[in-house]
């Protein structure tokens, strides 16, 4: 375990807004002696003495020459972000002044932040548990709706109350069964073994419903990669164009115009899809053209999903299906799209193309490409995304949620076996060290330096 408060005694410093020019900039201070380094500096009043959660004007200057006029505001322990005396000044947005206030606290003890320092402050104090906050990163990485709400819902301790749960209720028993092992030779049972079953099978469908939401938290935290797949021609190009509502892509009549794969990103329902229009497969003996066509082929496999799209007018429904046979082999998640619609009518190209799932747009008409939007979007979520529910987006937590299902498995096992309680003690034991680990009630140095690396400086 952890020796949560030992060697975080300094006061650290990190400009906590992106670099650059700008209206202000914000420079965080957190530690002991955060108030007592900027009072040095600002003769206007006496910052020690001031309230909490106040705000103060006035002239920050350093050996007698002004640095800046500034809004300075005050945060004492614990009722802060870090749970330490936090200083926040407020300076006008110029790097070179930035700079020379940052060197000013320096000079007068405070040292840089590393990376995500606050954020591992507020962990070890005590103020947030390891996924909320690594929920904060995700926060601030957040770029869409559903990947907002999902790291607001994890930092709001949603992720964390179920984690608790689970704890709290395998620690009683494991409780009971260590009491057990001290009245061995009395042969007596405290721990009553049905209801533990009740529970193991309880917390063994929870965990398994965290895993089952990793497939889709990985969606909303990463995005989804489609690939536009086809025969020279099929209008993948103007597709890409429509989704995106601009001219990203050249449009030619002429075959194999595209010769490289283009890759742009859309947002559906919340969710990023990255789209990337690819050359159009076919035989093919200009060089250039089958670099590109073996580089469509790569991105096939790489996606997760495959919009195969054909011209209505040209192909065959074998064809077609000869196709997707070969993309099937390739990528299983497709989504097969007759284009140039405007050009054939609806029901002829129904009738032309036999069988369900096949989606018919125009895209120079943009005509059903809001349903191919909504197809899109059920293909990765099966419908709305919902983040009231708790869903797992980190990979670690993933992780060691396995662990915690196996270890279930486990004592279900030593349970049904009636193996000794010494050896059902040490399966619990288990299952409760991943998932501390989660929480990081259970963790190292080694590994928090890992996670709080990938933080910015200034949280």
């Amino acid at each position: 375990m952890l020796n949560k408060l030992s060697g975080w005694d300094d006061t650290i410093i990190a400009l906590a807004t992106p670099h650059g020019i700008g209206a202000i900039g914000v420079i965080r201070l957190s530690g002991n002696n955060a108030f007592t380094i900027v009072n040095e500096l600002f003769p206007s009043k006496d910052l020690t003495q001031q309230l909490s959660h106040t705000l103060h004007v006035g002239l920050l200057k350093a050996q007698g020459r002004v640095l800046d006029e500034v809004v300075i505001a005050l945060f004492k322990n614990p009722r802060s972000y870090t749970g330490e005396d936090v200083v926040e000044i407020s300076c006008h947005g110029s790097s070179f002044i930035q700079e020379q206030v940052i060197n000013a606290c320096i000079a007068k003890g405070a040292r840089i932040a590393r990376p995500g320092e606050f954020t591992q402050r507020a962990f070890l104090k005590g103020k947030l548990d390891l996924t909320q906050a690594e929920a904060v990163a995700d926060l601030i990485a957040s770029n869409t709706e559903a990947s907002r709400n999902t790291a607001l819902h994890n930092i709001r301790g949603g992720f964390s109350s179920i984690l608790k749960e689970l704890r709290e209720q395998l620690i009683q028993f494991s409780a009971l069964i260590e009491l057990e092992l001290d009245f061995a030779t009395e042969d007596v049972e405290f721990a009553d073994r049905s209801k533990f079953q009740e529970l193991v099978k309880k917390l063994a469908v929870q965990t398994q419903q965290l895993l089952d939401s990793f497939q889709l938290g990985n969606v909303i935290k990463n995005g989804v990669n489609v690939a536009i797949v086809g025969k020279p021609n099929a209008g993948k190009s103007t597709l890409l164009n429509t989704l995106l509502n601009e001219n990203r892509a050249i449009v030619s009549e002429i075959a194999g115009t595209t010769r490289d794969t283009i890759e742009e990103v859309i947002n559906i329902n919340g969710i990023l899809f990255r789209l990337i229009d690819t050359a159009g497969i076919r035989e093919s003996i200009d060089e250039i053209e089958l670099i590109g066509v073996g580089k469509s082929l790569e991105k096939i496999k790489e996606s997760d999903i495959v919009l195969y799209l054909f011209d209505v007018n040209k192909e065959s429904q074998a064809e077609v299906e000869a196709a997707l046979l070969k993309v099937q082999q390739q990528n299983a998640g497709y989504i097969a799209v007759g284009n140039k619609l405007d050009m054939i009518g609806e029901a002829q190209a129904q009738q032309k193309f036999s069988g369900d799932g096949v989606l018919f747009i125009s895209a120079k008409a943009n005509h059903h490409i809001d349903v191919l939007k909504q197809r899109l979007a059920d293909k990765v979520v099966q419908g709305s995304v919902q983040t009231e529910s708790t869903i797992v987006t980190n990979a670690r937590h993933y992780a060691a949620l396995k662990e915690v299902k196996q270890s279930l498995e486990d004592i279900r096992s030593g349970m049904d076996n009636n193996i000794p309680g010494d050896l059902l003690a040490l399966d619990i034991r288990r299952c409760l060290h991943y998932l501390g680990e989660i929480t990081g009630e259970v963790t190292n140095e080694d590994r928090l330096d890992y996670i709080f690396s990938k933080f910015c400086i200034g949280k």
